[in-house]
């Protein structure tokens, strides 16, 4: 995923409210809007350096979006994309290049696509789903990881989601209905090996265990987080794939 327009680069004041932040941009404080709900642990340290897109909708209240911050992980400084809104996108440009190969062969990929039956609470929309006329079709399941507690494990979540606690539930349900389901972990950083953060929301560790006793496969890939510079494009791409600590994978 490459952005259109260059990343403007500031320095972290504060994040407030959950989508927030006031950013220093020359002397200057702005409010920027923060497309994260979680609790972004250890990224938001005041004085950390930080890149914002600028949105080219002119009627936005916040026409500031932080896209990636530059945070130090035991010692090891890395930069972290702490947009949610982006993984998605990632993904699907990563699968149609080839880039995921436990998610290649299929001739056709479409973006939230409702499923599940409401019995869990309002029906969902599942995030890729993948098809081909030879094998059943693939629900995946994208999540943005941007938590690192020691050098090297990515987490998810940093927050209690019991909204993915659900989507386990039902894509548990797909397997069994014949389909196949599929949890991309996307870490929008480097990182060595990925696991769940089961501490934070013991919740959604028990429902993930119970969703691949289900078949319900998890895979985690890392990104390359690029803010780039005069003569290179600000982007964000999957780098490679890492183990799934703990829990099966594909």
């Amino acid at each position: 995923m490459r952005f259109a327009e260059p990343l403007i680069e500031g320095w972290l004041v504060r994040r407030y409210k959950r989508f927030l932040a006031d950013i220093e941009l020359g002397g200057e404080i702005v409010t920027a809007h923060c497309a994260n709900p979680g609790a972004m642990l250890g990224l938001t340290a005041p004085g950390n350096r930080v890149w914002l897109s600028r949105s080219a909708n002119k009627k936005r209240k916040l026409p500031l979006s932080w896209e990636m911050v530059e945070a130090d992980f035991g010692g090891v400084s890395h930069i972290v994309g702490i947009n949610t809104a982006h993984p998605n996108t990632i993904a699907a440009e990563a699968i149609d290049l080839g880039a995921i190969p436990e998610l290649a062969g299929y001739t056709s990929l479409r973006r939230e696509v409702r499923y599940g039956d409401g019995r869990y609470g309002t029906a969902s929309r599942v995030d890729l789903l993948l098809e081909a006329s030879d094998r059943p079709p693939c629900y995946v399941e994208v999540k943005n990881v941007h938590l690192m507690r020691r050098p090297g494990l990515a987490e998810f979540p940093d927050s209690v989601t019991a909204r993915g606690a659900r989507h386990l539930e039902e894509l548990g349900d797909v397997v069994e209905g014949g389909g196949r389901a599929v949890m991309l972990f996307v870490i929008q950083m480097p990182a060595e090996t990925f696991g769940l953060a089961a501490d934070i929301d013991p919740a959604y560790a028990a429902a993930h265990a119970r969703a691949a006793a289900r078949g319900v496969e998890s895979i985690a890939y890392t990104c390359r987080v690029n803010p780039g510079n005069d003569s290179d494009a600000a982007s964000i791409t999957i780098a490679g794939a890492v183990p799934v600590v703990g829990h099966a994978s594909a």
